[in-house]
């Protein structure tokens, strides 16, 4: 473990990232969902398999549920069956599009009963937190339009802000509400929630228990992501990540798949602005698994974040900073490469092994029974995922 100190390796072992529920039910693109052998059958299974992640790598404790993907009878026992497991149930996360009520909005509806149609169930999801223990309702809007003139976008805005302040004002003790941003799709000429800045100034207007979401993938290609994880945490209000890969949109692919190096830079300014294990700063997985194995491909991302976020901290910061001041723009750079280039792999699968984990928990699961057993259990297993 010569590249990895301890304080690197007791910093890592705080580490923590949330798995969303959905990534281990069916998903798929707009022409074919994939239905695949151990699908779960409902959410209690889906704990059950991010449990397993968590069992195997010591990196994802707790589940961010969808509502109404997620909805059970009982959530005290949802919770329960979560702790015995050795997790707990995190963010909830709303619905409102896929409703043919929002076919044109749903909190920026012209017509106040569709509003508060979804309003009402922002409340029930609030009620769900309140059985769960969750601190976090995540909201993302697929709201917009699609043609010049066909919206008042102003007054959508005025009426989103109505909407959101009604919600918030539900949230009690330290709940947070914290608002996602996608710059396009489904609406094509306007998107309400497009981008870090409009999610801040509603969230600004709102409260210190109002933040902002920002999902990977949800930036117009070249984006230079790290800057705006820069201004959100100098700004105190990033309160989440939703971590995913995108070669053209918002692809939900596994994080680092397609730019390991932006994934670099992103956990280095999360590193530098005082956002890891940081509380404030949830990190959680958003991903669909289309075509390759759920459970694995949960355990390869977070192993992926894991990684990245060993090299980040390899960064020698007085080496940089001396750089930075200098002006010495290749040394600066060389600072930066030679961390992202060092293969932290080796260290990691002895420093798992230390901890009494699998050296190589892709390969634990593969080797077990797990999969093979889900398989011959779940009969017919069709829980939602996104896309479903």
């Amino acid at each position: 473990m010569s590249n990895l100190s301890a304080d690197i390796l007791a910093t890592l072992e705080k580490q923590a990232i949330e798995l969303p529920s959905w990534a281990f039910g069916n998903s798929g693109t707009r022409f074919k969902v994939f239905a695949t052998p151990g699908t779960p059958r409902d959410p209690f299974e889906k704990i059950a398999d991010a449990a397993r992640v968590n069992e195997l790598t010591g990196l994802a404790p707790s589940v961010a549920l969808h509502i109404p993907w997620d909805l059970v009878d009982d959530f005290g026992a949802l919770r329960a069956h979560a702790e015995g497991l050795g997790v707990s149930l995190g963010t909830i996360n709303s619905n409102t599009f896929q409703d043919d009520d929002y076919k044109f909005g749903a909190l920026t509806h012209e017509d106040p009963k569709v509003r508060q149609k979804a309003i009402d169930h922002h409340f029930e999801c609030i009620d769900v937190m309140n059985a769960t223990g969750s601190r976090d309702l995540k909201i993302w809007l697929a709201e917009g339009s699609n043609y010049p003139g066909q919206a008042d976008m102003r007054g959508r805005q005025d009426r989103l802000h109505e909407s959101l302040a009604t919600i918030y004002e539900r949230l009690s003790g330290e709940q947070r509400l914290v608002l996602e941003y996608k710059f396009f799709e489904p609406a094509f000429y306007h998107t309400d929630v497009p981008d870090w800045g409009t999610s801040y100034a509603q969230v600004a207007a709102l409260g210190e228990r109002a933040m902002v979401c920002l999902d990977t993938g949800h930036h117009a290609p070249g984006t230079n992501i790290e800057f705006i994880v820069m201004q959100l945490l100098r700004l105190g209000k990033l309160g989440s990540f939703d971590f995913n890969s995108r070669f053209y949109a918002d692809d939900d692919l596994i994080v680092g798949a397609a730019d390991p190096f932006q994934l670099f830079r992103i956990l280095f300014e999360v590193i530098r602005g005082g956002g890891l294990n940081n509380p404030d700063v949830a990190f959680m997985l958003d991903q669909c698994h289309n075509v390759e194995n759920k459970i694995l491909g949960q355990i390869r991302s977070v192993l992926n974040v894991q990684e990245m976020t060993a090299r980040a901290l390899l960064v020698d910061a007085d080496a940089l900073r001396d750089a930075q001041t200098s002006g010495d723009v290749l040394a600066a750079n060389a600072v930066f490469m030679d961390a992202f280039y060092t293969d932290v792999r080796p260290a990691l699968a002895e420093w798992r092994e230390s901890r009494g984990l699998p050296a190589d928990p892709m390969r634990a699961q593969l080797d077990s029974d797990y999969q093979r057993t889900i398989e011959a259990d779940r009969v017919g297993g069709m829980q939602a995922g996104w896309g479903a």
